[in-house]
């Protein structure tokens, strides 16, 4: 029998730690177990109670409530016959730990960024991710950013890195109608040359950088960015493109992924801080679609320059610039064979199945 799993997040909108929630409930499911999830909620439950998991809602947004909600999660725990508490966030992972000591139950972190110490407590408030019986790290990169800090936690440390779905990342299984659908929600035309970056509207996501790269080439494709984010940020972003005669569509959030990747002809990653793993980047990559990432992160790690896509340094507009321009320039021929090598790297090396069967051997060590 497969044991009972707590994952316990801060909430369950959109974003790589969630999605990752969700593929290792489908997995614990699937391996005969039970599948918990603890969060503030969010527009994924009901996707996660049609895997069959079982949702709880706790304030786990709130650090204020950390305390308490430690005292919370072990009582979950005792009701339920949990075996294993898995927390994917630092004020969650504190409010796990508690209970972990409280029911004297295993706990795994798994560190999804680099989570900086630049106010005075930060680094003892991290610290909570390195107290796992297990740690993973979603990447190599992530992986050295822990042990340069907590090289203790060596042989309690796996890296699992993210996966794509390969059955639901699929070029050739998506109805064109579905991009019809988006493209038109876009107020795209017919055959209109698009770049896409998928991203949630935060400075650091490097959608001005986007904008200042396509306003040095004499005819700027549309720019769509795909994402949630703050008004106000997104109203910088429509003033600035407005001034230096880029398109751009705010597209806010899609459920829709695959059919976005595939409505947009180049994926950009423009992040000007690393990124732990960047998912989004394999994802372009398994619908064949050119990827241009930044230089720096998790994306060094799933790109192979010129091979498999273009790295450019992170937040260097003029760099950009010139790669997009030798990228619209190339034949069709050429973009394809680059989008058919990044889908075979991809699904040789970065598959949900391989993510998910990783992790139920974490849970293995210690049931």
């Amino acid at each position: 029998m497969f044991p009972t799993i707590l994952q316990v997040l801060p909430a369950l909108h959109a974003g790589g730690v969630e999605r990752g929630t969700l593929e290792i409930a489908a997995a614990i499911i699937q391996a005969g177990g039970r599948a918990l999830v603890a969060s503030a909620g969010g527009r994924l439950v009901p996707a996660l109670q049609a895997l069959g998991a079982e949702h709880f809602t706790l304030p786990l947004t709130s650090k204020a409530a950390i305390w308490g909600n430690g005292g919370r999660l072990a009582a979950l725990a005792r009701a339920e016959g949990v075996d294993i508490i898995h927390a994917r966030s630092r004020a969650p992972a504190w409010s796990a730990w508690r209970a972990a000591r409280l029911t004297c139950l295993p706990l795994v972190t798994t560190w999804h960024g680099t989570y900086n110490e630049n106010f005075p407590g930060k680094a003892l408030y991290n610290s909570v991710m390195a107290r796992g019986a297990r740690v993973i790290a979603i990447s190599d990169f992530i992986r050295a950013h822990i042990l340069a800090r907590h090289p203790q936690v060596q042989p309690r440390l796996r890296t699992i890195h993210r996966g794509v779905d390969p059955s639901l990342f699929d070029p050739d299984a998506i109805d064109p109608a579905r991009v019809a659908a988006l493209r038109a929600a876009w107020n795209l035309s017919p055959g209109q040359p698009t770049l896409l970056l998928p991203a949630r509207l935060t400075r650091w996501k490097g959608q001005g950088v986007l904008i200042a790269a396509l306003a040095r080439l004499p005819s700027p494709p549309v720019a769509v960015l795909l994402g949630d984010g703050r008004a106000g940020y997104a109203a910088e972003l429509t003033r600035l493109a407005a001034a230096q005669g880029v398109p751009l569509v705010l597209a806010g959030h899609t459920a829709d992924m695959p059919a976005a990747l595939l409505a947009a002809d180049i994926i950009i990653h423009a992040s000007t801080e690393a990124e732990a793993f960047g998912r989004v980047v394999i994802e372009a990559q398994a619908m064949r679609r050119p990827v241009i990432a930044a230089d720096l992160g998790g994306p060094r790690e799933t790109i192979t320059h010129g091979r498999t896509g273009w790295l450019t340094p992170p937040g260097d507009a003029t760099a950009l610039t010139q790669t997009l321009a030798m990228l619209l320039a190339m034949p069709p021929q050429a973009r394809d064979a680059i989008g058919a090598a990044a889908r075979a790297d991809v699904l040789a090396r970065f598959s949900t199945a391989a993510m998910q069967a990783a992790t139920l051997d974490v849970y293995r060590e210690l049931a």
